[in-house]
């Protein structure tokens, strides 16, 4: 019911998981949407029921990489057509499933060493994986080499979330580049969708380690804050440019760090517009509490907690840092998913 709850308030609730059992049952639960990365898909892998056609890539000469992509691949178009006809129902609004590039790309020691060169690459990949799709959207990251490759993608006409972003600058440059980009379309507007990743409770994570002289009252709630004035800057560009589909806000990272907060903490005050994508141990929690929703995406906390945040948060510091963390975060499971591949194919080839 929970659930349901929140859905009424004007969420759209995605899932932040591909494994087939969860998206039946959360797409019977109200999800309209899911996302992917190779934690993700290392966890569907591990539990050995891909084993079958890793098996058949395998002999057909496959090495790790391509297997990895290709699992990928298969994965998110299982979950695509899962959300396919609420694509077609909301005419391209919803029912997407994200699809991440690599993210080794943002490895320092694996990486093209240039910006040029990822941008370059992120481009290649970006048409790659995109092309042929309904509704699969492509995730870049905010990083130099993703940024730098929004405006080409999206003038080509591929379907972008922006990830990783945790300040208005990162998104004021991905907002703009994208829009520039769109408007080089030779087939115009009409099916135009973007959308922007915001990250919440890592912010909260940062400040409790970085900040720690922020009040009670401003203490966990700089995340909250950081996501809903994303979310009007977004609200704000977008409304009088007459576009068909909107360009939206994906609030993620949205399962609670601390174990004293309330499971739905980002959930219930981030309710009422735009996309959640949370992990399926959110949604199960949030579905057990049995709570009535309503909408707080536009409710701000007090002004001196505001005040605070903003004499006390250096909102550079913070994105520097949490970039810093963050390509790792994005490159270290995609490392450990090709070496869960390599024990795999040792696994099925002695069984064989």
């Amino acid at each position: 019911m929970s659930l349901r709850s929140l859905i009424a308030t004007g969420t759209k609730l995605w899932l932040d998981s591909i494994e087939p059992q969860l998206v039946r049952k959360n797409f019977a639960l109200g999800a309209t949407g899911a996302t992917s990365n190779p934690i993700i898909i290392s966890d569907i892998l591990k539990s050995g029921s891909q084993d079958e056609p890793m098996s058949s890539m395998m002999d057909e000469g496959h090495d790790d990489q391509a297997v990895a992509w290709a699992m990928t691949d298969q994965l998110v178009r299982r979950a695509q057509e899962v959300f396919l006809p609420v694509w077609q129902q909301t005419r391209g609004n919803n029912g997407y499933v994200s699809f991440e590039l690599d993210p080794l790309l943002e490895d320092l020691e694996l990486a093209p060493k240039s910006i040029a060169q990822r941008t370059a690459r992120y481009i290649e990949l970006g048409k790659q994986w995109s092309a042929g799709h309904k509704n699969r959207m492509i995730k870049v990251p905010a990083t130099a080499g993703g940024l730098a490759a929004l405006e080409e993608l999206a003038a080509w006409g591929v379907i972008l979330n922006v990830t990783l972003i945790f300040s208005q600058r990162q998104y004021h440059i991905a907002r703009d580049a994208i829009w520039r980009g769109v408007q080089r379309r030779k087939n115009g507007l009409d099916g135009f969708k973007s959308v922007y990743s915001i990250f919440v409770s890592r912010v909260d994570v940062y400040t409790e380690k970085y900040v720690p002289n922020l009040s009670q009252a401003a203490q966990g709630q700089v995340g909250i804050v950081n996501a809903k004035r994303l979310w009007q800057l977004n609200q704000q560009f977008w409304k009088d440019k007459g576009l068909k589909l909107q360009q939206e806000i994906i609030f993620a990272s949205t399962g609670t760090k601390k174990p004293s907060d309330p499971p739905d903490k980002y959930v219930q005050a981030l309710a009422g517009s735009d996309i959640q994508t949370n992990p399926p141990a959110t949604n199960d929690a949030v579905e057990k509490l049995n709570k009535t929703y309503a909408r707080q995406v536009d409710q701000m906390p007090p002004q001196s907690v505001l005040d605070e945040i903003d004499a006390k948060v250096d909102q550079q510091k913070m994105e520097d840092k949490l970039m810093e963390q963050g390509a790792v975060k994005f490159a270290d499971p995609h490392k450990a998913l090709l070496k869960l591949i390599q024990e795999k194919r040792a696994h099925l080839t002695a069984a064989k």
